[in-house]
């Protein structure tokens, strides 16, 4: 009989690239990882590794292995979200992972709910980028993710996880109170082709590289003059007459800015794909589903830029902002 807890180690050393990592990830040393994969390997009777330079990959019996390990290891999962329905009460909490404006739009939103509903039930937020929430989901350290397609995820029909589409959000332009612009109902990302503008380094979050997709799929490349990945101080350069930048509608800043969100036509809407992100076969644990429904929720009671008046649209949100800008 072989150990499904052995197959999911291999599953992470394949991920990871090599066995320290994959140790780290499964908060094991590397010394246990290697014995159970030999141990699996023995117990198959074919090698499952071999180096790859400086790292490690699996053999052709690994990559094989690995297919059926996906099937089941998510069939595991269907197996321990129905014996959770039949078990009274919320025994565990339900651990949520997923970016800045996630937490701070939906995440957060959805917990407060659940526990004004469920005072007994118990949940624990992690805030990190998506491909970190996909690690975590991996190795077992969170339940749920809200995460959004990137550039080197994993694709929609990984067979370790299960996405499904939460909410299609647009990008928003954050102008000076007194830009010209400010004064617009709708722009187009063209409009503001000869502005300064505010944008984060190349590599330090996925937001920053999708602002200069989004620019140059307008029609140009923007003229990057500050850098900044946390919100309030892309908040602060733009109130201060520094430049424009593109915002997510989740995202928020400090209050007491003078800057003003302008909706970018529908025409050319830059839009953002968030997706709930679960282990494969795990959907229907009863938890979970408690977390699904409250995100739903949380979307259902955002409030669309669309539907606020112009007047309205001058930032007045609460203190406490996001603390980077995903």
């Amino acid at each position: 009989m072989v150990d499904l807890r052995r197959l999911h180690m291999l599953r992470v050393v394949h991920q990871q690239g090599t066995v320290t990592a994959a140790a780290e990830a499964l908060h094991l040393t590397p010394s246990g990882v290697s014995r159970h994969i030999r141990e699996l390997a023995r117990e198959l009777k074919v090698p499952l590794l071999e180096p790859q330079g400086r790292n490690i990959r699996l053999t052709p019996a690994g990559y094989l292995l690995i297919e059926h390990a996906d099937v089941l290891l998510a069939r595991w999962e269907q197996a321990q979200a129905e014996l959770e329905s039949h078990r009274a009460g919320m025994s565990r909490p339900l651990r949520v992972a997923g970016f800045t404006t996630a937490v701070s739009g939906l995440i957060a939103p959805a917990a407060g709910q659940l526990r004004n509903s469920h005072p007994d039930f118990q949940v624990h937020v992690r805030e990190c980028d998506t491909m970190q929430s996909m690690d975590l989901l991996v190795a077992g350290e969170v339940d749920l993710a809200v995460v959004e397609p990137i550039e080197g995820g994993p694709p929609p029909d990984d067979a370790r996880f299960e996405q499904i589409p939460l909410l299609e959000e647009p990008f928003i332009m954050l102008v000076p109170a007194a830009h010209p612009l400010a004064q617009a109902s709708t722009v187009q990302l063209a409009d503001a082709a000869a502005e300064d503008w505010i944008v984060a380094e190349p590599g330090t979050c996925d937001h920053a590289q999708r602002v200069r997709g989004l620019c140059a799929a307008a029609g140009f490349s923007p003229r990057i003059v500050h850098s900044a990945t946390h919100w309030p101080a892309v908040w602060s350069l733009v109130s201060n007459g520094l430049g424009v930048s593109l915002i997510p509608q989740l995202a928020e800043g400090p209050a007491g800015q003078a800057v003003v969100r302008v909706p970018v036509s529908s025409e050319n809407m830059p839009m953002r794909r968030i997706l709930t992100c679960v282990r494969r076969g795990s959907r229907r644990n009863p938890l979970i589903d408690l977390g699904v429904q409250a995100l739903k929720d949380a979307v259902h009671d955002h409030q669309p830029l669309d539907d606020e008046p112009t007047s309205s649209r001058q930032l007045t949100c609460s203190p406490g902002a996001t603390p980077k800008s995903s």
